[in-house]
């Protein structure tokens, strides 16, 4: 038999939610039933919310990409001493 549970959730992080379920054919119902069916098998609660990137982060991110793309970056090393000795020419 089903039940119903209510819970109050951001209005963005639903309609986020519910776009992510809709991509892999589910509706948001489905997905929260798999996931509480996957605490209940596993006992375990595992959550994951990435922090969002600080306009310091972005701004060094960029900086590293044009330098990137300018050529301006050493070549891969297979090993610590090459990499060493190339530093020290």
């Amino acid at each position: 038999m089903n039940t119903v549970i209510s819970v109050k959730v951001d209005e963005d992080v639903k309609a986020s939610a519910q776009e992510v379920a809709k991509s892999a054919g589910l509706t948001l119902s489905t997905l929260v039933n798999a996931y509480l069916r996957q605490v209940s098998a596993t006992r375990r609660i595992d959550l994951y919310s990435p922090e969002p990137m600080t306009p310091k982060l972005e701004k060094l991110i960029a900086e590293v990409e044009k330098s990137i793309q300018a050529g301006n970056v050493s070549k891969p090393f297979d090993n610590a001493a090459d990499f060493i000795a190339d530093l020290e020419s």
